[in-house]
């Protein structure tokens, strides 16, 4: 799967389910990012569990941009009832074979189904959009609530692996997975 191939995603950029918009993040996008990460549930399984700052953040925002403007495709800004309740979806990645799906939305959200929701539509867009072959997840051991939503989703676990210093399950779905 070369990056060539997912160029030209870019015009189902806004997408929409049952309760979620899914849009392209905008640099307008950076008070509630920087509140996201802020929050310590939200940080809590990270090898280091401490809020970003807002130049962290901003970084973070810039790579989201970036991977659109470069690829097509990328994580979303995460909307529901008209409010943003946090970023999700695929982008490539650089570490591991497949698609890597990631997400992060506000507490106040949690328990509600969005992120399996969100999760489902990404898997929708990875295969039938993009074409690819295979999707990752990487989860914090400690992390059940995510650990549960991938399997949910019909995603395996596939192995432990280091990530940013810290043991990582990996979790897969598509053709290279079993599936």
């Amino acid at each position: 799967m070369l990056e060539y191939e997912f160029k030209g995603a870019l015009p189902s950029a806004v997408r929409r389910t049952a309760r979620l918009r899914l849009r392209i993040p905008v640099e307008g996008d950076i008070d509630f990012l920087t509140r996201l990460f802020s929050q310590p549930e939200l940080v809590a399984h990270r090898p280091v569990p401490r809020p970003d700052s807002r130049q962290e953040s901003a970084a973070r925002l810039a790579r989201d941009i970036g991977h659109w403007k470069d690829h097509g495709f990328g994580r979303w800004a995460v909307e529901a009832n008209g409010a943003l309740i946090g970023f999700g979806g695929v982008t490539l990645s650089k570490e591991f074979d497949g698609l890597n799906l990631s997400y992060h939305l506000q507490p106040e959200s949690w328990g509600q189904g969005y992120a399996t929701e969100l999760v489902r539509e990404a898997l929708v867009f990875a295969f039938d959009d993009l074409h690819g072959e295979r999707v990752i997840g990487l989860v914090r051991t400690a992390n059940a609530a995510s650990r549960r939503i991938l399997e949910k989703c019909g995603f395996n676990f596939e192995r432990e692996v280091m990530l940013h210093g810290a043991p990582t399950n990996m979790y897969a779905f598509g053709k290279t997975s079993g599936l």
